[in-house]
């Protein structure tokens, strides 16, 4: 028999249940596999689904093709694995980020297809656009599972978290990339709104180059 589950909040995009069993959880990720149109997280009983919208991918994409310029003019091996499934059965604990990058830790899961997190580290960063403030608070939940630094865009302003003792403070700079800090990200997603997007990726790696040169 299928577990009961109770729906606590809905609004546009976002619907969030309790008392959902791991093995719900794992039949749901099995059903939407080849899909994209509903994202899952998962925090001890507690399931988020989430339909992506233009509002929220855009900057999301638009943080993420910043990362590559800048991983390309700092010369800085990564790999992006969007929004990947990953998932901790003993924490009682899973995600699909919005992206999320391997940077420190790269070379341990390079050439792998499959990441298996009880062998394998978790990503360095990840990417979060909270656009609706309804959304389940995934900081503690990427804390467990040990995720280096978290990027969540509000809507209006980048900020940067990063973990220390198991929990995550708010930096002004970034740990896992050099010279980015919350002002840098913040202002680049307000230009990538107004330029042209040749113009805007010419600026970010001006802006990386000039970077580079004082190393």
């Amino acid at each position: 028999m299928a577990m009961a589950v109770q729906p606590v909040e809905l609004a546009s995009q976002y619907m969030i249940l309790q008392g959902v069993s791991w093995e719900t959880y794992k039949r749901l990720l099995a059903d939407f596999e080849d899909s994209n149109a509903a994202h899952f997280t998962y925090d001890q009983g507690a399931l988020e689904i989430r339909a992506p919208s233009i509002k929220h991918e855009e900057p999301n994409r638009v943080l993420a093709s910043l990362i590559d310029v800048l991983a390309l003019e700092f010369d800085i091996d990564i790999r992006n694995l969007g929004s990947t499934t990953f998932k901790r059965e003993d924490l009682s604990r899973g995600f699909e980020p919005d992206t999320c990058f391997y940077i420190q830790r790269v070379a341990q899961i390079r050439g792998k297809d499959d990441i298996d997190l009880t062998v394998d580290p978790p990503p360095d960063l990840v990417i979060e656009v909270d656009i609706t403030h309804l959304s389940l608070n995934k900081l503690p939940l990427y804390a467990a599972i040990g995720v280096t630094e978290v990027w969540r865009y509000d809507g209006a302003s980048v900020t940067i978290y990063t973990l220390a003792q198991d929990a995550y403070t708010s930096s002004e700079t970034s740990h896992v990339l050099p010279s980015v800090t919350s002002a840098v990200l913040t202002q680049f997603i307000a230009e990538s709104r107004e330029l042209r997007r040749p113009d805007w990726l010419r600026r970010v790696r001006e802006w990386a180059q000039s970077q580079a040169a004082l190393d």
